[in-house]
């Protein structure tokens, strides 16, 4: 692993040992390191969400498309 050394201001040390305290992680690092994994899932997220948006309607999820998909829920779960 890699050591990154930061500044922050007095308030935000502050806040990162609070959060530490109360949420129960071991470390700074440890805390540092889920927003950082939170902020790549949101980013991952986001890209999908707009190459969604940007592409073309699919089929109506209609009554026939949720007894389908029930249908090979069904055959999946039986193999």
């Amino acid at each position: 692993m890699t050591t990154m050394n930061i500044s922050l201001p007095d308030t935000l040390k502050s806040f990162v040992d609070a959060q530490v305290a109360e949420r129960g992680y071991g470390t700074s690092s440890e805390y540092v390191r889920e927003l950082i994994r939170r902020d790549q899932d949101r980013q991952i997220l986001r890209g999908l969400l707009l190459a969604g948006a940007s592409s073309r309607p699919g089929k109506a999820a209609d009554g026939d498309y949720f007894k389908a998909l029930r249908e090979r829920v069904k055959k999946s779960g039986s193999a």
